[in-house]
């Protein structure tokens, strides 16, 4: 991303800010975390992409060699099984660039995170 512009403000300036093939795959888990979390809204939180409902479902980020995917640490410890080839640390996952992107487990974790927080809201409602 090039740091001399301003911090983008919108999800589509985040990705504008970045090489085509990276836009590509930005666009791509955009789409994908918005299949899974259709009443979210969007937003820019701690300098990334972020969907929100209920708090934050997820963000996520281009970086150097990775895309990383930051689904808080429950939703990493939900799925440790699944996310086994990939590097993790407490809230997040590396995607790397050079492999393609498993949606499929992109869309789980993060259905699985508006659940959590819909579910979350109901209590604190009670």
């Amino acid at each position: 991303m090039d740091n001399s512009k301003p911090a983008p403000t919108t999800i589509d300036e985040y990705i504008a800010g970045f090489p085509p093939e990276i836009q590509e795959k930005l666009r791509a888990m955009r789409t994908t975390i918005h299949a899974a979390a259709p009443d979210a809204t969007e937003k820019i939180s701690y300098g990334m992409p972020t969907f929100y409902q209920q708090g934050n479902v997820v963000h996520f980020a281009a970086f150097k060699n990775h895309i990383g995917f930051f689904p808080a640490p429950s939703g990493i410890e939900r799925f440790t099984q699944e996310i086994g080839p990939y590097q993790t640390s407490k809230g997040t996952i590396q995607f790397p660039l050079t492999e393609p992107i498993p949606f499929d487990l992109v869309t789980k974790i993060t259905e699985y995170r508006v659940q959590e927080n819909l579910t979350r809201a109901k209590t604190k409602k009670k």
